[in-house]
């Protein structure tokens, strides 16, 4: 039959707990057995040394040469009936002089071996021809002036009785135990996860509309806590994601609808009302315009998107800044011829600016912020990239910023401009303003190759966006 996994961790946690301590049960009964039984044998050896010192005292020879034991030291005569010794008292020659009765006429130990007990208690253990197994010391005394061999055991039937009740009675309350044990180890296990049910149910109960909850730590040094922190920590990115969501979706709804609602208008006015060739053209080219501004918003919010589902530690490579910055100067090269702009480098070859990051994101950011300098600097004026080089936190970071000769950055804005779809109300830079994507663009990126964007306000004239990126 197939064992089914139970679903509830808690029983899990109470069946390991019962198999856990039944191992460790089984182990320390089977050793504490053992060692009790060897101990018992040495201790039953000991007996054995000390009742032949005391039978060697007792044993004597009739005027018949008989041997006898002395046995009118009892208090009472039935007490002679409880002695459950064994004992065979030979000559040197192996002639049996004595045999206890308790050995019903049984030979002890077989025949003699030599030397055996002339120098101390020869400890073995044999059986009689009743399968009886008997521990035996053997020992040389003199008893009036005539050397025998003693030969004393005692049967190890009680003692295996004994070893064999007090198993199965550890077999009997070992089962009872365990069960005792997995009742209590169910009850530890549901009062130690009892935080996690109160965790699981506080997240059951958080949806989109209460994503600013979060979850009780209690106890926030143990596993639990830990866990509870980690899953306020989800929850927060969760709702910082949502917010995002939400913030995209509305600003390009609003940013979707000016353009839509400026074609509809055109389109609607142009068939109600009858128009010349230039008349149409001329209607025509404002519709056209206003989806050149539609597909800047779309393309900007795509890059927008791109950005975000980029990873931090996604595909990174080293490349060189100057190489990158020569490629971007090629792409506006038409725009700065067409307006007469110069762009002037300050630059050290000689020291290659080598960074890690995602190239492709970093050409986009680098070239929103040359493109928005070239927009917003005069005709006829000088665009001036500088490099440079600055240790942050123990890392190199390499610096490169555009400064134009535009109308600049107002000191109230210097943040703002940075912010989705945000456009400036200074009269000296309104009619250059576009979707307000760019700048926000080039800031994502940056953050995400982990750097930094800024406008240099020391600057007298113009506007300087410098870029700080990570060296290799």
């Amino acid at each position: 039959m197939k064992f089914t996994r139970p679903a509830n961790i808690r029983t899990r946690l109470a069946i390991w707990f019962v198999a856990i301590l039944a191992s460790i049960l089984i182990v320390y009964i089977a050793a504490v057995i053992i060692f009790q039984y060897v101990l018992l044998e040495r201790q039953i050896y000991h007996d054995e040394i000390q009742d032949v010192e005391t039978v060697e005292g007792l044993l004597y020879f009739d005027p018949q040469g008989v041997l006898h034991l002395q046995e009118n030291y009892h208090s009472h005569p039935q007490s002679r009936l409880l002695e459950d010794r064994l004992m065979e008292i030979r000559d040197l020659s192996g002639t049996v002089l004595y045999r206890s009765e308790t050995l019903h006429g049984q030979i002890l130990g077989g025949a003699s071996s030599p030397d055996e007990g002339a120098n101390s208690y020869n400890e073995r253990s044999t059986r009689l021809s009743d399968g009886t197994r008997v521990l035996l010391i053997s020992h040389l005394h003199p008893i009036q002036d005539k050397l025998v061999l003693i030969r004393l055991g005692y049967s190890m039937a009680p003692l295996q009785d004994r070893m064999v009740r007090f198993f199965l009675l550890l077999l009997v309350a070992t089962p009872i135990g365990l069960i005792l044990a997995g009742f209590a180890g169910y009850r530890i296990a549901k009062r130690a996860l009892l935080p996690l049910d109160i965790m699981a149910a506080r997240a059951e109960s958080i949806t989109a509309s209460n994503l600013n909850d979060r979850i009780v730590v209690e106890h926030p040094h143990d596993e639990l806590g830990h866990m509870a922190k980690v899953l306020n920590h989800l929850l927060e990115r969760l709702e910082q994601a949502f917010v995002q969501l939400q913030r995209f979706t509305a600003d390009a709804a609003h940013e979707l609808r000016t353009p839509l609602s400026s074609l509809r208008a055109t389109g609607e006015v142009t068939l109600q009302e009858s128009r010349t060739e230039s008349g149409y053209r001329e209607s025509i080219g404002s519709m056209l315009e206003e989806t050149t501004r539609l597909n800047q918003t779309i393309d900007g919010l795509l890059l927008l998107a791109r950005a975000e589902a980029t990873r931090s530690d996604g595909v990174k490579t080293s490349f060189s800044l100057f190489e990158l910055v020569d490629e971007i100067l090629v792409l506006v090269d038409v725009l700065l011829e067409e307006r007469h702009i110069t762009v002037v480098q300050d630059r050290d070859d000689g020291v290659p600016a080598l960074l890690f990051a995602d190239r492709s994101l970093v050409r986009i950011a680098l070239l929103n912020v040359l493109h928005n300098a070239v927009k917003f600097s005069r005709d006829h004026s000088t665009i001036r990239i500088g490099f440079s080089r600055r240790e942050s936190d123990g890392r190199a970071y390499q610096r490169v910023c555009v400064h134009d000769s535009g109308p600049g950055v107002a000191a109230g804005e210097v943040t703002q401009v940075f912010e989705r779809f945000f456009t400036s109300n200074s009269p000296t830079t309104s009619k250059y303003s576009g979707s307000g994507l760019g700048l926000s663009i080039a800031k994502l990126i940056v953050d995400r190759s982990g750097g930094q964007i800024f406008f240099d306000m020391s600057v007298e004239h113009g506007a300087k966006c410098c870029i700080d990126l990570p060296l290799l």
